[in-house]
């Protein structure tokens, strides 16, 4: 990721962090003393320091080093800072560059710091730093005398009442159940939110608690170790003085009872029991993973290795857009995160004065990044990997800054082993991840809601909605948007809305920042009535479509739409007073249907529910195999169908028992036909109109369906987006060029579709760059050239299928390899690692890089044909050695 490799961890944390703490108030003989004494320089400090007449965090003033200079952390503007006494000691090691840092300095601002320093002063600066730094941590560690005792797990006096809230919200689910209101699922749902939300607030009460250390006058050593990133998270500290919380079950459910006590109270017996599972699965995840990560690891590496910076530039004007990373309405990767270090395909303006920020092929570094932010700019286009144009290798601009020196890239440096390295590491990491919280349910609390994070109009775009009664205009399409522009109507944000939401803002209309403008139900998927209308049902047979539950709990009756062999479509027909069928809705398995026949009901009413699914706990052993299945491109099972074209959906009946779903383009009149077996839930409704590549069931998309129907750029967004998702839930960061360098191996071949007039064959799979040559000879010699589509290999396929033999074979399936390239006389031009490093070369990067490239070829004269004896000859020869 590029973040410093060598930041202090534990005691040296510990001690940098204890020194810099916030103040205290001085005290004089009992009474407090209104203004902190003045010091002109460090050595005054240091000399009443030693007199005894201040401690470590006492509050001074002090003439301010830094005034009217540039520095990275320091203060230009005051003539004197209010400081404290350790944060004078702290700032004595740092170089005068870096100014004084006037805050208390945690892990993270540590690395900061040291990142700093190695960017302003250079290599030796630094490595005299870390060991000032390593002599000064440890030495502030040992003197403040930082130990545990028991009583420093201060239980907050909230907990009660928080537990208590808590209960009687559970409580209320449970009625909710038992009158019929909501199904079993959702009370599930419900309840798992309940507790989850319960736990985090006792954890926040519990840090506040902590950070006061209950009124007494010193800081508390649980909280300072996990405040400043020594040792310990928030959640393991929850669980010694919060509560455990909820806890999942073998099969990776939660229980919906959670473990009230914390370690402090101790655990009962059953609360014991339910904890064992969690931690040994842990242990066992750690033995059995390692090894999964190792070879995801050397699968990636034998893909990726002959990827090297072979050029400065390759001239090329494509690029990829990038933005920030929304989940809900928070945002989890920032802009200038994805694009510091890389080029700009285009001159970047600020849209307001037009003043250009960052010129075309220039790199992106931390300043232009932040003005880039500053002028409010959603999107950048970017030079990358995937659309690089070099033949062999990449270019320099396309990969960007080298993230291990902060410098550009090199010519000649491994950039493919690097990315295979940089994906595999933290797959060790993932695997370790699962057993520290011990199976504690890591449930993510979504907010069903949006609010707007700028004042501007709101604009609807690809809604379809229907105003109810009180006025507020409910969604009835998915993956409609809302926008908000400025008054220019430039875009300032955007949002997916999901079916069902209610907007309590008119299309067009004004919102404040921070309004809520978007709410709906987390627990359903509603399926909602378009227009007025009497409710008539049709193919709804109790026994065979339905059937109708009595709920144990509250003995009222509800209408189950059930799996079914027959041809038949349960659906909600809406009739107008004529009698005319104003409208249908195709009711999927598993829904509830809560209208009446006969029934009245206005635009907008709620017909059916379908529950959202039951939450699982999110854990890697979900994500490692998933990176590696995405890495692999294998087909999920269970896969969703997606929309082959733009069009609206129509249903046509069933065709041997599926469902046949239509969906016709209204401009060309194209039209694309997809069989759906009975058990998928289809989540379009008639009448929608889909995107290219938009879902149409449920499920995990197939990544080659995505090549065929989108094209590889949308491929490539899908499979970079897919893979940093696993990771940044572990909360790892990994650069997005290291996962684009692999993707672009996996996207190298294509398949030929017509051969025309070139020497390939219908169906045969070639590189790119052999199949761009051969065209461009056909096209020069006038004949016609090959059509081709790409085709995705997943990184073991990619690899055999290399054009060197010799790397292949030394991967997997030798013996096949071998006699492959044996029999079809294949030769090996030695370009990439693995084939030099068999033969004993010096490989073709780094210091190889110029001896690979600079190789002069001498002919020594001509090459001479020995002829062969004539068959006289060779018969005299031959009666020669039999007598002999």
């Amino acid at each position: 990721s590029g973040k410093p490799i060598t930041t202090p961890t534990q005691d040296i944390t510990l001690g940098c962090y204890y020194l810099t703490q916030n103040p205290r108030p001085v005290t004089r003989a009992g009474r407090e003393q209104e203004r902190p004494m003045l010091f002109a320089d460090r050595e005054e400090v240091f000399f009443a320091q030693g007199e005894g007449w201040l401690k470590t965090h006492d509050i001074i003033r002090l003439k301010n080093p830094d005034f009217g200079r540039d520095t990275a952390f320091g203060n230009k503007d005051k003539k004197v800072i209010e400081t404290t006494v350790g944060r004078v000691v702290f700032n004595e090691i740092w170089p005068t560059e870096i100014g004084f840092v006037n805050k208390p300095v945690g892990k993270g601002l540590l690395g900061d710091l040291i990142w700093q320093c190695y960017k302003r002063c250079g290599h030796v600066r630094t490595v005299k730093l870390l060991d000032d730094l390593k002599e000064m941590g440890f030495n502030e560690a040992t003197r403040a005398g930082i130990s545990i005792g028991i009583d420093d797990m201060i239980i907050p006096k909230e907990k009660v009442e928080e537990i208590d809230r808590a209960q009687k919200q559970v409580a209320e689910v449970e009625k909710h159940y038992r009158r019929g209101v909501i199904t079993d699922g959702e009370r599930y749902n419900k309840i798992v939110d309940i507790w989850t939300h319960c736990t985090d607030q006792i954890q926040n009460v519990m840090f506040r608690t902590l950070e006061h250390n209950a009124g007494k006058g010193e800081f508390n050593p649980v909280w300072l170790m996990a405040d400043s990133g020594a040792r310990g998270n928030r959640v393991q500290v929850r669980q010694l003085a919060g509560m455990r919380g909820l806890m999942a079950k073998p099969s990776g459910e939660i229980i919906e009872r959670p473990i009230l006590a914390n370690f402090r109270e101790g655990l009962s017996v059953l609360e014991y029991f339910i904890s064992t599972h969690g931690a040994r699965k842990g242990l066992a995840d750690t033995a059995l993973k390692t090894a999964d990560s190792g070879y995801l690891t050397r699968k990636l590496v034998d893909v990726a290795q002959d990827v090297i910076t072979t050029e400065e530039d390759c001239g090329t004007t494509k690029g990829i857009w990038v933005s920030a990373i929304y989940e809900g309405d928070e945002e989890i990767v920032k802009l200038t995160e994805r694009i510091i270090g890389r080029t700009a395909t285009d001159d970047l303006k600020d849209p307001m004065s037009g003043k250009v920020i960052v010129k075309a092929d220039q790199e992106i570094t931390e300043e232009t990044s932040a003005a880039i932010e500053k002028a409010g700019i959603e999107k950048v286009h970017i030079r990358s990997v995937l659309t690089c144009e070099t033949r062999e290798g990449c270019c320099a601009r396309c990969y960007g800054r080298n993230l291990a020196t902060g410098q550009s890239v090199k010519l000649g440096e491994a950039i493919g082993i690097i990315a295979a390295q940089s994906i595999g590491e933290p797959g060790t990491q993932l695997t370790m991840r699962t057993f520290h919280i011990g199976g504690t349910a890591s449930q993510v609390f979504k907010q069903p809601q949006i609010k707007a994070k700028t004042d501007g109009l709101i604009k609807y775009v690809d809604l379809r909605t229907v105003t109810s009664q009180e006025g507020t205009h409910i969604v009835l399409n998915k993956n409609g948007q809302v926008m908000i522009t400025n008054e220019e109507g430039r875009e300032l944000e955007r949002y997916n809305i999901v079916i069902g939401s209610v907007l309590t803002v008119a299309d067009s209309a004004k919102i404040k920042k921070g309004d809520v403008f978007c709410q709906w139900d987390p627990y359903h998927v509603p399926i909602l009535s378009e227009k007025a209308g009497s409710i008539s049902f049709n193919d709804v047979i109790e026994g065979v479509t339905m059937k109708k539950e009595l709920d144990e709990a509250t003995g009222l009756p509800s209408i189950v739409v059930v799996e079914h062999k027959e041809d038949l479509h349960p659906q909600v027909i809406l009739r107008d007073e004529q009698d005319q069928v104003v409208a249908n809705y195709s009711i999927p398995a598993g829904a509830h249907i809560v209208v009446k026949e006969g029934q009245k009901v206005a635009a907008g009413a709620l017909l059916a529910k379908t529950p959202r699914k039951i939450a699982k706990t999110k854990d890697i052993t979900g994500g490692l195999p998933r990176v590696a299945e995405l890495f692999e491109a294998r087909r999920p099972k269970d896969a969703a169908e997606i929309a082959k074209i733009d069009g609206v959906v129509d249903f046509a009946g069933t065709v041997r028992g599926k469902r046949h779903l239509v969906v016709r383009d209204p401009k060309t009149k194209g039209e694309e036909e997809h069989l759906i077996p009975p058990g998928k839930m289809i989540i379009v409704l008639k009448g929608d109109f889909v995107r290219k590549g938009q879902q149409l069931t449920e499920g995990p998309v197939v990544p080659h369906e995505i090549l065929e129907v989108c094209g590889p750029q949308e491929l490539q967004e899908y499979l970079l987006n897919e893979v940093q998702e696993v990771y940044r839930l572990q909360g790892v960061t990994i650069n997005d060029k290291h996962i684009e360098v692999i993707v672009r191996q996996m996207l190298r071949k294509v398949r030929i579709t017509d051969p025309g007039d070139t020497r390939f064959l219908w169906g045969e799979q070639i590189e790119k760059i052999e199949f761009e040559d051969e065209n461009k000879r056909i096209i020069e010699a006038g004949g016609k050239p090959a059509e081709a589509q790409p085709v995705l290999l997943g990184v073991t396929k990619a690899s055999l299928e290399t054009d060197s033999f010799i790397s292949a074979a030394s991967f997997q399936d030798t013996t096949r390899v071998l006699t492959d390239a044996a029999s079809l006389g294949r030769t090996d031009t030695l370009r990439g690692f693995k084939e030099n490093v068999i033969m004993g070369h010096l490989i073709p990067a780094g210091s190889g890089f110029p001896l690979h490239r600079n190789i002069k070829v001498e002919l020594l004269g001509e090459p001479v044909e020995e002829a062969l004896p004539s068959l006289t000859e060779a018969a005299a020869l031959l009666k020669g050695q039999s007598a002999a």
